[in-house]
């Protein structure tokens, strides 16, 4: 039986060497259910750290100070390496275990760079419509005008 990382939310301490964080947008429902359906195989990673991009966690601040826009992807910090949008998703995708319907449905379409590549911006439009539909703002961590 494999073990499953550990997965921890908000407001831990340093993460091991080979945690992986991943940055979402905790106000959008998809961005939500994606984050935390994400099952990532307990070799490539000892824990799971789900941080929504809104609060205070110091790993925001980290993303922030490298340039990493929240509002144009998600992020995941892993070995040390910081992956945004569309790599963060391909990262994802290749470390999750090949069991289960949705895990082998996002190996198959994010597994690619280039598919994710393809596909990312339209589903960061999709996240971009659904906060309008739904009346919250983007989250604006580098403090663009207008």
């Amino acid at each position: 039986m494999n073990a499953q990382p550990k997965l921890e939310v908000e407001g831990a301490s340093q993460p091991a060497q080979d945690a992986l964080t991943l940055i979402y947008d905790g106000k959008c429902p998809v961005c939500t259910a994606y984050s935390c359906g994400v099952d990532v195989d307990p070799a490539s990673a000892s824990a799971i750290r789900i941080v929504d991009a809104r609060g205070e966690d110091p790993m925001i601040s980290r993303a922030t100070a490298t340039g990493l826009d929240f509002d144009e992807g998600m992020v995941v910090s892993y070995r040390g390496k910081f992956y945004h949008g569309a790599d963060a998703l391909h990262v994802l995708a290749t470390l999750t275990p090949a069991k289960g319907v949705w895990n082998r449905i996002n190996r198959f379409l994010f597994g690619s760079r280039a598919v994710s590549r393809f596909l990312y911006p339209m589903l960061r439009s999709g996240r971009n419509l659904l906060l309008r539909l739904l009346g919250r703002k983007k989250i604006n961590n580098l403090k663009k005008r207008g």
